[in-house]
């Protein structure tokens, strides 16, 4: 085996359907486009979300609701996480860069303590928001809960 003998295997390759190039490659005339209207033309395209006529799902469809452009986007981060992070890492103190570290959150949220789960040891925790019922449990061992 070299070079000169090398082929693709078999049915991995199919012919180009060359159109438009004379009546005997069997795809000239219309060039498979069939007889005029707007799809056989030059420069045709079909606008977004037509549907020949019928009245378009967008129009359809009413609008409702709206996106709250100053809203904040918290990620939660439960009691008991707080728990294992602690428990593994032999911490205290819990701020936003730890919580990363660890894999919960990425460096760009915004990090919420909620109250699931079962705290047991005493901490210090400076994040950016807290539930009540986390800030509760967090103070009630004698933690601290800081916001940023």
């Amino acid at each position: 085996m070299d070079l000169s003998n090398l082929k693709p295997a078999k049915g991995s390759t199919k012919k180009v359907k060359r159109i438009g190039r004379g009546q005997g490659s069997g795809h000239g005339g219309t060039s498979t486009r069939g007889h005029k209207g707007a799809k056989s033309r030059s420069g045709y395209s079909k606008k977004l979300g037509y549907e020949g006529g019928q009245m378009s799902l967008v129009r359809r469809v009413p609008k409702f609701g709206f996106k709250n452009f100053n809203r904040v986007e918290y990620k939660g981060i439960n009691l008991d996480v707080l728990e294992l992070i602690a428990e593994k890492r032999n911490l205290t103190v819990i701020t936003p860069e730890i919580i990363v570290d660890a894999g919960y959150a990425s460096k760009n949220d915004r990090i919420k303590i909620l109250g699931r789960g079962e705290l047991k040891a005493k901490l210090e925790v400076t994040v950016h928001g807290f539930s009540a019922t986390a800030k509760k449990a967090i103070e009630e061992l004698g933690g601290v809960a800081n916001v940023l």
